[in-house]
Formats: structure tokens, sequence, C-alpha cells
């Protein structure tokens, strides 16, 4: 049977299982194109024939959509959930309308609950989550920078090491925890609460240690975090910001001007630290690695969110490395020199490209000496 002509629901099967023998990490499927897999970040056409009609893709994805959730799509227009495959995979899929026709963007989630190494990421993180365990904590990042994959390693990480209720408010639900010390409630939108608002209402009579947001999405899920770890609980969440500064840039907008001072004043008092990551292709094919910049909440960053400088936080960040702080360019001059990541990537995807070669230059430069040294 050809690939046109297969039973819709095995069509659809056969897509997932090969996302994980091609190391893919999403699968889009749109009408009047042949399916695409995204591998090691660029997408990739699979030799088969385009979607001729919605109808097929809709009976594709039918019995993949939560019950519960059918009329929301309808209603809608696009819907985001969670789901498994036959074989046990778990995948996060949206679904939404395109001129009319059903398009689907479906993310592959890994079944192991990654950690700090198996993602890359550097020992500031592991630091700054068993120093505290209250306070809020963002992790910012654009679409595609793995930060789902980093607070499941978050949750994680806590839950080998402390007895804790912790409670996740997600959309949809990726990871599935199990416990080992804590006691984790998964919550997911539109299956156990309509919404994060709701679900964020009640939240602290559920006697949480630790509460994760999936996405601070508006006003009400962010004064709710800020409310949270103002009152001793760990909060962790995410942002889709690129950096420290524009994360702070974020929050505020969520906030009428007039109460930026309030929110300015929760916030220099309740921050732990945001951590902001980018990935970026690596040299081994399908390979990605993370930058990173981490901003600490320490006496001076309160002050300066006070006093509204926040325009400094990129040079505080880059000042502070001794106290933990991780600016992108060192990251970035990291990757290269670990030979993970080519110089040229590194630029595409630097946000200050002059400090970047400048750094590299300064490396290069002093290797050059000590080599002149030695052969003296």
């Amino acid at each position: 049977m050809s690939d046109e002509m297969m039973e819709p629901k095995a069509a659809m099967e056969k897509l997932l299982t090969n996302m994980g023998q091609l190391g893919a990490s999403d699968l889009h499927l749109k009408v009047g194109y042949a399916p695409f897999y995204r591998v090691a970040g660029h997408l990739r056409k699979i030799g088969m024939p385009p979607f001729s009609d919605s109808e097929y893709i809709e009976a594709m994805l039918y019995d993949y959509i939560p019950e519960k959730r059918r009329e929301d799509f309808l209603e809608r227009g696009d819907l985001d959930f969670s789901a498994a495959s036959a074989s046990g995979d778990r995948y996060r899929i949206n679904i939404f309308r395109s001129m009319g026709c059903v398009n689907a963007a479906i993310r592959r989630v890994q079944s192991e609950i990654p950690s700090y190494e198996s993602l890359n990421l550097p020992q500031v993180y592991e630091d700054v989550m068993s120093k505290s365990f209250e306070g809020l904590l963002l992790v910012s990042g654009v679409t595609g920078s793995g930060k789902s994959s980093t607070m499941a390693a978050m949750i994680q990480h806590i839950n080998k090491i402390r007895s804790m209720h912790i409670v996740t408010v997600e959309d949809p639900i990726e990871y599935l925890f199990h416990p080992e010390k804590a006691i984790i409630s998964q919550r997911e939108i539109g299956i156990d609460v309509p919404d994060f608002a709701e679900a964020l209402k009640f939240v602290v009579r559920q006697d949480p240690d630790c509460i994760l947001i999936g996405e601070l999405r508006d006003r009400e899920t962010m004064l709710a975090a800020i409310q949270a770890a103002e009152t001793g609980h760990l909060v962790l969440g995410s942002l889709h910001c690129a950096d420290a500064q524009q994360t702070f840039a974020r929050i505020l907008e969520f906030f009428p001007r007039t109460d930026h001072a309030f929110i300015r004043s929760s916030l220099a008092t309740s921050l732990k630290a945001i951590m902001c990551q980018r990935l970026l292709p690596g040299i081994d094919e399908g390979s990605l690695y993370p930058a990173t910049e981490v901003l600490i909440n320490n006496t001076i960053v309160k002050d300066k969110i006070i006093r509204e400088e926040d325009e400094d936080l990129p040079a505080i960040i880059a000042q502070s490395e001794s106290d933990g702080m991780r600016p992108f360019t060192t990251s970035l001059v990291e990757l290269i020199e670990t030979e993970k990541v080519h110089y040229d990537t590194a630029m595409e995807y630097a946000p200050n490209r002059e400090s970047l070669a400048s750094a590299v230059k300064g490396i290069k430069s002093s290797t050059q000496g000590m080599v002149g040294r030695i052969r003296k």
C-alpha cells in the first residue's frame, strides 16, 4: 500500500515512528505539501506525495485529540495538547486551521526526563536550584530553545533531592514525572482545569512547595507567580524572550504603567534568577547545544530593578561571572573552544557579535603568545 493511500491512522503511526528513527524534533502536516521533519534545526521534506485534502489530515489526528477538547478546536480553530503513540512515545501537538484547512505541528518529547548534563547546561543551573527553595525563577528563550526540557530537568532535580509537593500547570503536559522524594501533581489546561488563571487562583490552597507554570502569558499568570513567590513558594515559569533585559520588559508589558513601581518592588524581593537560552546547531550532524545567559538577583540587580535601570543588566551580567552570572558571549566562546559549535554558527546566534569576535580574538592572541614563549 502506498503512503498516499495508507489508512490515516497507520500513516500517522508510521510518521511518528520515523521521527524517532531520524532524530527529528518536529513533524509538520499541511495540505498541499508533503510532510516535513525538522532535524537538527532544519526542515527536511519527506519523500511522500503532498496531502491533497484536509479531511485526510483530520482523520490522521482524530484519535490523538482528547475527547474533551474536540469541541474546543471546532470553536477556536487551534488547539495545543499532548498525546502518546502506540509505542508509548509522547508528543506535543498543535493543530490549527489555515485557509480553511487543518494543519499540524508535532513536537516529539523525549520519554526520559532530561538532566542538566544531558542538556549540556552549565553548573550554575544546578547551583541556583540547590541554594534556595523559594522565589521566582524564570526560564526565557525564543520558541524551540529548549525551555520545557530545562524546566523538566529542574523539577526532576528537586524530585531527587527534596521531599516537596510540586504542582505543575501545563499546556499541554509534555514530560510525565514519577515520584521519587517529591509528590508531583501535574495539571493540564483543557483537561484538568479550563485555563491558567483558574488553575493559579487556588493553587496555594493545594499546599504546594513548588509551582511550575508552563508559560507566563498574561497579567493574571504573572501576578499569581509573583505573589506565590513572595509567600515563600518556589515558582518556575517560562517566557518567550531572547535575554534577561527583554524578560524584564516583557513582564512590565503585562501591567499598566501605574503598576510598574509595585511590580518592580515585588520582583526585587521575589526574583531568584533568570535563565535565558538559545539552541545552536552543533558541528556533529544532528547535534544541538545551548548558549546560556544567567542573571542572578543580587544586591546590585535589586537596586537596578527598583531604579528602572534595566539597560545596565547586560553589563552587570558580564562583570559578575565570579558570582555565578553568565553572559551569552562566555557561553558561545566555550562552545567554540570545545569544538561543539563552529565559529560562524556562534556569530550567527550571538546577541553581540563584536563582543564575541573580541573575546575569541583575545583567546587566540593569548594562545599564540603562549606557544611563542614555549618555543623560545
